[in-house]
């Protein structure tokens, strides 16, 4: 498995719309095992995406389809900035 933790820093006042489009633009991947998107409870404008895969290559696959170009189109000009990211190896657990 695959899974990649990153931050996303929308611009002042945008992250409500920012994660509807990221939450709206994530369905039909193939190979996506979970994908959740979460308010920062600290950074007003920080987005966390936590996403586990099949493997890397369906995530790289994944950034090709038309919904997730739509959304990365849609969401750009709302990101001001991306935060930490964190590539991992996810081993099991709920949800997954």
């Amino acid at each position: 498995m695959y899974g990649l933790i990153g931050k996303i820093i929308s611009v002042a006042g945008q992250r409500a719309q920012l994660i509807s489009i990221l939450v709206d633009g994530v369905t039909g991947m193939p190979g996506c095992l979970s994908y959740i998107v979460a308010e920062d409870q600290v950074d007003g404008n920080g987005i966390w995406v936590t996403e586990v895969w099949e493997s890397k290559e369906k995530h790289q696959a994944s950034l090709s389809l038309p919904s997730v170009q739509a959304a990365i189109s849609k969401g750009r000009p709302l990101m001001a900035s991306f935060g930490e990211r964190f590539e991992t190896h996810p081993i099991g657990g709920q949800g997954i």
